[in-house]
């Protein structure tokens, strides 16, 4: 069998590295790899940004998005993607933003954790404020590792989480598997109880993990991408 390349899109508040613990466990079984770079400018020009990577890339893809990264691979997956995974992440509907999706549910303190750094353009970037970072975004990490995850996450702009996702959304057409972390304070599990149930998702409940759960719990989301590959790709 010829192995997917295997997408992997970050959200907000992160960088590609995060993905480190998971790249390693898919490069030791074979897969090939590649961590997309997210702009977190806007939501249709960071999947715009995604899709024409996806467009480079040979072959059938795995396309794999955490928190807004979900949202972007909701709009950007091409047709040579075989499955969308979804890593506590974002499942827009047409017409719907990230912010509105969080606020739909009780529970989430990203709103008392942002910090705000307003731009020359008038628009406003935004950060988790560091000293709440591990206990609101990374409850399960080592304090260390959080501190560290703190100081060089990139920060996305109000717009990008504001901005109403467009256009056909490729989960009403691809498979969709969904990580849910169980002790998440940033989108709360009922959200994303709710997104994977709208998407028909297949779905693996991590208790006890915090927004970061593809960094603390690396093997069950290797095991969902695996899943994914192995019910969608063909020899």
């Amino acid at each position: 069998m010829t192995l997917p390349t295997i997408v992997l899109v970050h959200g907000a508040f992160a960088d590609g590295s995060g993905f480190q613990p998971v790249i390693e466990q898919l490069v030791a079984a074979g897969y090939p790899v590649v961590v997309a770079p997210n702009p977190l400018r806007g939501l249709s020009y960071d999947a715009a940004q995604v899709r024409a990577l996806l467009a480079s890339i040979p072959g059938p893809i795995v396309l794999v998005g955490h928190s807004y990264g979900g949202a972007v691979i909701s709009a950007a997956a091409t047709e040579n993607v075989q499955a969308l995974v979804y890593l506590a992440a974002f499942v827009p509907e047409t017409g719907e933003s990230v912010q509105q999706l969080v606020e739909r549910f009780p529970g989430s303190t990203v709103g008392q954790s942002l910090k705000p750094v307003p731009l020359a353009d008038g628009q406003v970037d935004l950060y988790i404020d560091p000293r709440v970072f591990h206990p609101n975004f990374a409850g399960d990490l080592p304090a260390g590792q959080a501190a560290l995850l703190a100081l060089t996450q990139r920060p996305a702009t109000g717009a990008a989480l504001g901005e109403p996702a467009s256009g056909p959304q490729a989960w009403h057409s691809i498979p969709t598997y969904h990580l849910i972390s169980g002790a998440d304070r940033i989108i709360p599990p009922a959200a994303q109880e709710f997104m994977a149930e709208r998407s028909g998702a297949t779905v693996t409940v991590v208790d006890g993990a915090s927004h970061l759960v593809f960094v603390s719990h690396p093997a069950a989301a290797v095991a969902l991408i695996e899943k994914a590959v192995a019910e969608n790709v063909q020899e």
